[in-house]
């Protein structure tokens, strides 16, 4: 199993907007993330739009791939890409900056 983290920072002027769309993620988008492999998937959001991702997957580039390949995925990325500072054209599942693990306590 793999437990990976990463960021991206969301635009101080989207935040709260942020917050309420994941109050609400569509469950078709909840289903495809289970079924590519995501688990335990959690995001954290600072004030300051710093967000951390945090999920379990076996497999993370075949966990990304899965979802590459959803319409559903397409369409979130989409929606969600306006949140988002620093991505050059990217969507946000493209513009990830993963974190290196150098200590778990199991």
């Amino acid at each position: 199993m793999q437990r990976v983290c990463f960021l991206l920072r969301v635009r101080q002027d989207r935040l709260e907007e942020y917050r309420e769309r994941h109050r609400a993620v569509w469950p078709d988008m909840l289903t495809a993330l289970r079924a590519a492999g995501w688990r335990d998937y959690s995001l954290f959001l600072r004030d300051d739009g710093l967000l951390v991702g945090y999920l379990e997957t076996d497999d993370f580039d075949a966990a990304r791939a899965a979802m590459e390949g959803t319409e559903v995925n397409a369409r979130w990325q989409a929606e969600m890409a306006p949140f988002f500072e620093d991505l050059e054209g990217r969507r946000p599942d493209e513009g990830l900056l993963t974190l290196d693990e150098v200590f778990h306590l199991d």
